[in-house]
């Protein structure tokens, strides 16, 4: 039997929601530690951008099969079993003195954010319907609220402690998440023991997905017109291709293309890339200009640690913001619901282009983004799960989350580029040139005007009596295949 849905979810979500800023907590880790890698590794400056390079491959090629794993054996297990390569790698990077090492560390770091998309899911399993909305909303923020929050806590462990501190902190944080989970999270059988788990097609996605991200995080290093590059960008649309045929024809995909396809499902994971895109932008152009010398004449000299104290509030404002999300959901639905936060993304990074000189400014800015990032993270689950079969509903939101997870990476390639491209000199050193802030901040702004337009075109769900579908409840739950409009 499920476990049924309890009347005391509070603990429960706030166990979850946890664990996902946790997770995405270790993405954020080791960026006040980035100038210094080389020389705590004893390796080159190329080697040391492994460190972060090997925490997003792990975490895109793990996710969505973690989610596969959850929907056939359970999700609570799932959750336990993402926790041990999270302590495992956080004692591994604590103890480490080299790059190799670090790397495998934060590898099984990176496996551990499997631990958001099942999260989001089991609560479809243990949340009254009328705190669905918000719970969804909240956990799936979680990934946003830990990239804010990671951040400031990270520079001021680094700053006044040893820099292992930060992997033996997570090592306990791990421990102390899998004991909430054990003690508060009920056991949900899984719906697929009888089923074959897709060997063949998790290694194939996975496969395609390094050749996909390898090019995208390293191409500004290797040369985007470069052998390698273009290379890997080719093996990655010839598995992805086998990848899809295989899955089609297979009786028990890893992700299942035809729910995929359904125009709802589709859309949204259309939405949720462009979502990603804009959401890292903030991240990748805010924190420099706070960092830049005020010798540029733009830059506003912070610290490290100053400058995530100027961006918490952000990650802040998401967490407030989310559950009022939930709220939006189930009063105009949750199309409404993210497209209301793309929007709002859109005004935050248009009011950048008047606030940018000034460290409060920026703080503004961020929490404006950071409300609009809630309201859509928190959306976007919604229309999922929607929209899938009970039994898939775990693959589906490692899915999307493998979809904003691919926007944030792509975001961080073009925006980089754009930031590359647009420098000038300042006493000898080559600084991104204030033209080239405003013209990546405007890209953010467009990149969420296109998808809150991609959002608009998600087609209703319509209840047997023909209503629109406002939220996810009972009978979407208990609905084999949705009917589209």
């Amino acid at each position: 039997m499920s476990a049924s849905p309890s009347a005391r979810s509070g603990p429960i979500v706030a166990t979850l929601a946890f664990a996902g800023t946790v997770a995405a907590i270790m993405q954020t880790l080791v960026t006040p530690l980035i100038a210094d890698l080389p020389s705590m590794l004893h390796t080159s400056t190329a080697n040391a951008t492994w460190v972060i390079t090997a925490t997003l491959l792990a975490s895109a090629v793990c996710t969505p099969i973690s989610g596969r794993l959850g929907d056939m054996f359970g999700k609570q297990r799932m959750l336990l079993i993402c926790l041990v390569p999270l302590f495992v790698g956080s004692v591994v990077c604590a103890l480490s003195s080299s790059v190799l090492p670090m790397i495998i560390g934060r590898c099984l770091q990176g496996m551990g954010m499997g631990m958001v998309p099942l999260g989001v899911a089991l609560l479809r399993d243990v949340v009254p319907a009328e705190k669905l909305s918000s719970s969804i909303a909240l956990v799936s923020a979680s990934m946003g609220i830990g990239g804010g929050l990671g951040l400031p806590i990270a520079a001021a462990v680094a700053q006044y402690a040893d820099w292992r501190v930060l992997f033996w902190g997570s090592a306990v944080l791990a421990l102390a998440i899998g004991a909430l989970v054990w003690s508060l999270i009920p056991h949900t059988p899984g719906g697929g023991k009888q089923q074959r788990f897709d060997l063949l097609g998790g290694l194939g996605l996975g496969a395609g997905l390094v050749c996909l991200l390898l090019p995208v995080s390293k191409g500004a290093d290797w040369g985007w017109t470069s052998a390698t590059t273009i290379g890997l960008f080719a093996a990655a649309v010839v598995l992805f291709l086998a990848w899809g045929v295989w899955e089609l024809r297979n009786t028990a995909p890893l992700v299942d293309l035809r729910t995929t396809a359904r125009p709802r499902v589709l859309v949204t994971n259309a939405a949720s890339m462009f979502v990603g895109v804009g959401m890292y932008a903030s991240m990748l152009i805010m924190p420099q200009l706070l960092q830049f010398p005020k010798a540029t004449g733009y830059g506003l000299g912070q610290s490290m640690l100053d400058a995530g104290l100027w961006m918490a509030p952000g990650g802040i404002m998401m967490m407030i913001v989310s559950p009022l999300g939930g709220k939006l959901t189930n009063a105009r639905g949750a199309k409404f619901t993210l497209i209301s936060g793309v929007l709002v993304m859109a005004a935050g990074y248009g009011l950048a282009q008047a606030l940018m000189s000034h460290a409060w400014g920026i703080m503004l800015v961020a929490m404006v983004i950071n409300s609009g990032v809630g309201l859509a993270y928190g959306a976007m689950p919604a229309l999922i799960m929607s929209s899938v079969p009970l039994s898939e509903t775990a693959a589906a939101n490692a899915f999307n989350t493998l979809m904003r997870a691919l926007g944030t990476s792509i975001g961080a390639a073009v925006v980089g580029v754009v930031l590359a491209q647009m420098t000038t000199t300042v006493s000898g050193y080559t600084f991104t040139s204030q033209d080239g802030f405003r013209s990546g901040l405007l890209l953010g702004c467009g990149v969420a005007l296109v998808g809150a337009l991609i959002a608009a075109c998600i087609p209703a769900l319509k209840r047997a009596g023909g209503d629109d579908e406002l939220t996810v409840d009972e009978d979407s739950a208990n609905s084999p295949a949705p009917a589209q409009a």
